[in-house]
């Protein structure tokens, strides 16, 4: 297909993956209506054939039945035209169809069915230096296979660990750096991770109000549901497996583990490489619904006025109502987990209910600070000096599936679209 045939004959997205991420982009897409015909790489047959496929589609434990989330509780089935032969079914007016034969995404074809633009949810590959014929696959693998550009709904890993993106890969979050997208440069985009898309939408508006030198630290911990890595019951671990918790059951236990969200950050938000940054994570048993606890901690002026819960909550509230996309969401409401779940767009809900404040003077030894020197220190009558410090901590919900990552993974998808 040559370039702007796109709009000419048709708008075509390949989706490859068919797990959480991959069903609810469906979803979104269809709902949607940006393209005329979706392609959805399984891999694999599931099932016994179609009918199988389209019954996985059209209900869902944590949104409900596809037609309600479509058209609401006087909606009807949408789902009809099952062609076993064509592998293809009707959902919603949009012709979808399936593919079965190949994981590898060298190998899928996308050039046979005239997609341009792939979006990756597999969550398998993730490294954009590999060359398309890897052997166990590689996300370059979808433009050898004849598409121009292709999402990864998740942060990149590298195999090699200390190298960085190539200069034809990108990692955006919508609403923070989207614009660092070049359509000209870029065929490799990663739309970064649902907690690292909630955290980017917390910290700009505190960059952007304080500037990062006045932030001396920050540490965040998510609170996050439970995903389809994760066991129903204990099992054994896999050899080579060292992270012996996530073979636990995630249906009892609360779960320690990691997150990537802190490197992430520092690809979208450049002025997080000046502040110390920690984040953490724990598993918990919910479907979807999870929380962002935000630290900071801020380096009054002696002279105040000091920083208070007033002038967090007034930054986040001015920097939503700013948002014209809707990204960021304030509320003084008192919200649980499930009062998130399907919340259209959503990046970040800032509960301002549970923001809090503490100001306390930090003792700072200037003999132990780097390029400090002894004549200096001389100079002053006590190397140990007090500064006021304010610490804040905030809370910011997002639906880690549906509506916090897919709903924007769409339009992160559409704006790339639109330009090809």
């Amino acid at each position: 297909m040559g370039k702007g045939t796109l709009h000419s004959e048709g708008r075509k997205l390949g989706v490859n993956g068919f797990g959480r991420i991959g069903k609810l982009t469906l979803w979104h897409h269809v709902g949607r209506k940006f393209f005329d015909e979706i392609i959805v790489n399984i891999g694999r047959q599931p099932g016994s054939g179609l009918a199988d496929i389209a019954h996985y589609l059209e209900r869902d434990s944590t949104y409900g039945w596809l037609h309600g989330y479509l058209h609401g509780h006087r909606g009807l089935p949408v789902v009809e035209d099952l062609d076993e032969a064509d592998g293809s079914m009707s959902v919603d007016g949009i012709k979808v169809r399936f593919l079965t034969s190949h994981r590898n995404p060298v190998e899928i074809g996308w050039r046979d069915y005239d997609v341009r633009l792939v979006v990756d949810t597999t969550g398998q590959f993730l490294d954009p230096t590999l060359e398309p014929g890897h052997a166990g696959g590689a996300l370059r693998g979808h433009l050898g296979a004849g598409a121009e550009k292709v999402i990864a709904s998740a942060p990149f890993k590298f195999s090699n660990k200390g190298v960085s993106a190539p200069e034809d890969a990108v990692t955006t979050v919508m609403g923070i750096n989207e614009n660092d997208y070049d359509p000209r440069r870029h065929k490799i985009i990663s739309n970064a991770s649902c907690t690292t898309t909630c955290l980017a939408h917390m910290v700009k508006p505190l960059i952007n109000a304080f500037g990062p030198k006045k932030i001396m630290s920050a540490s965040m911990a998510t609170v996050h549901a439970a995903t389809g890595s994760q066991e129903v019951l204990d099992r054994l671990p896999k050899t080579g497996k060292t992270d012996l918790r996530k073979n636990r059951s995630i249906m009892n236990n609360i779960i320690l583990t990691t997150t990537g969200a802190a490197n992430a950050l520092r690809l979208v938000i450049p002025e997080m490489a000046e502040i110390a940054f920690i984040a953490e994570s724990v598993r918990v048993p919910v479907q979807t619904g999870s929380l962002i606890i935000l630290v900071i901690n801020l380096q009054e002026e002696p002279s105040g006025p000091f920083i208070t819960r007033d002038t967090i909550n007034d930054i986040f509230e001015q920097a939503a109502g700013q948002n014209t996309d809707g990204y960021l969401y304030f509320t003084n409401k008192q919200n649980v987990s499930g009062d998130m779940i399907g919340l259209p767009r959503v990046a970040a809900a800032i509960e301002g209910h549970e923001t809090h404040t503490r100001t306390a003077e930090a003792s700072i030894d200037l003999k132990k600070v780097p390029g400090f020197q002894d004549e200096a220190c001389a100079q002053i009558d006590k190397s140990i000096i007090r500064v006021p410090v304010t610490q804040a901590v905030i809370y910011g919900w997002y639906d880690n599936e549906m509506g916090s990552y897919v709903n924007i993974l769409g339009d992160r998808t559409v704006s790339i679209a639109e330009n090809m």
